[in-house]
């Protein structure tokens, strides 16, 4: 295996500083590697100015760093040009963006198809719409073990669909969603696709082209990148048939008293200024990302999954949600110790020096399928190794003798 997590973790300054803490809550939020921290400092210190606004040297610095992020983004995810490429703040502002925008031109008793398994980010916006526009919102079910039920396809994405949402994996059980027969569904019928990507970019580069879907969306903390912005990947004549969000600086063509003419995409999208350092940053680590050796990597958090599935089974009154195997599934475990609340187990581990995430993980109509309130959950990225697994199961261990 051409992979070393030991020096992958040197990539990330707070894990490197940091050799006791077990950080395994990934899914919330990855560390931040040097590649991105090195390139918005780089902003800064050398080149600060804000974007479409100069024409002094160091504000075409700024442009060009920003449009080189753009382009970043862009390569990370096999887009036609970086002009699909949106910038927002993250996955939830990305599809929020989409809900306003597209849902503009829906009406009463046009439908939105759903799952069960999304989180609140690719819910929440189209219950607002549901309420500003009488849409209709459709859900596809779930399997026994979490996965959403692609036999129900048919019967779900009517004539009446315009847009299906689902995620591409779950933040809860780590299940990888079958997107080509919702993909073909949705097409057969004439409606968009949107991918909630937010769990899915930290594992490689992703193919929009392949997937089919005319919007992708994810943030670039969960990437290892800054905190504060994100990616809307659009189809180009997707985005170009949507009206703008937000209206303002820099998304503008020509404004007069009587009317605003609309800048094309993606700048249509991005009124006022856009978090620059952060798109930057953010550039910088899908570029670092893309070159890294990801089928080791990603055998790597996969054996380490095995060996925590494996040491959870013979826990006294452990409970899993999702798939057991680890077919077409992501390193994220959630589980229950019976008779502990998960934020309990969660301060027990923190003694231990172990970093997961206790509670409903937004995504409570996951929890109400289950059955549950909330669960702890360890997620997994390529700088673990088998002392962070050790760690959490010798930590769990000591949260059953103290809590049951």
């Amino acid at each position: 295996m051409n992979f070393s997590p030991a020096k992958w973790r040197r990539h990330f300054p707070l894990l490197a500083a940091h050799h006791e803490l077990h950080y395994l809550d990934n899914a919330a939020t990855g560390q931040t590697c040097a590649a991105a921290l090195n390139a918005a400092t780089a902003f800064d210190t050398q080149s600060r100015a804000n974007v479409l606004r100069g024409t002094y040297r160091l504000a075409e610095q700024a442009d060009a760093a920003y449009e080189n992020a753009r382009r970043q983004a862009a390569a990370y995810l096999n887009a036609a040009g970086s002009e699909e490429v949106v910038f927002t703040a993250g996955t939830t502002a990305s599809i929020n963006l989409v809900a306003h925008a597209f849902g503009e031109g829906l009406h009463a008793g046009d439908e939105v198809v759903l799952s069960l398994a999304e989180h609140h980010s690719n819910f929440v916006p189209w219950q607002m719409l549901r309420e500003r526009r009488g849409v209709v919102l459709r859900l596809l079910p779930l399997t026994a073990d979490g996965r959403i039920d692609l036999s129900r396809l048919g019967e779900t994405l009517t004539p009446r669909c315009k847009l299906a949402a689902v995620t591409h994996a779950s933040n809860v059980t780590g299940a990888v969603t079958g997107l080509a027969p919702i993909v073909a569904a949705a097409r057969a019928v004439g409606a968009r696709v949107l991918i909630d990507g937010a769990q899915a970019v930290q594992h490689g580069p992703v193919d929009v082209a392949a997937l089919g879907a005319d919007f992708y969306a994810f943030s670039g903390h969960k990437a290892f990148g800054p905190t504060g912005v994100g990616v809307l990947w659009g189809r180009g004549e997707a985005l170009a048939a949507l009206p703008p969000f937000l209206g303002g600086g820099g998304m503008i063509g020509r404004v007069t008293v009587e009317e605003t003419t609309y800048a094309p995409p993606p700048r249509r999208f991005e009124a006022g200024t856009p978090p620059i350092a952060q798109a930057i940053g953010l550039g910088a680590a899908l570029d670092w990302l893309r070159a890294q050796p990801w089928a080791d990597m990603n055998a790597h958090t996969a054996r380490l999954a095995q060996r925590l599935i494996d040491g959870l089974a013979v826990l006294r009154g452990l409970t899993f949600l999702g798939p057991r195997d680890l077919k077409e599934r992501l390193p994220i475990v959630s589980f229950n110790l019976e008779g502990i609340h998960p934020h309990d187990a969660c301060q027990v581990l923190d003694e231990y020096g172990v970093a997961v995430r206790g509670g409903h993980h937004c995504a409570q109509p996951l929890m109400d399928f289950f059955g549950v309130q909330g669960a702890v959950r360890a997620s997994i990225a390529p700088y673990n190794d088998d002392a962070d697994i050790d760690a959490l199961l010798a930590g769990l261990q000591d949260a059953v003798r103290k809590l049951k």
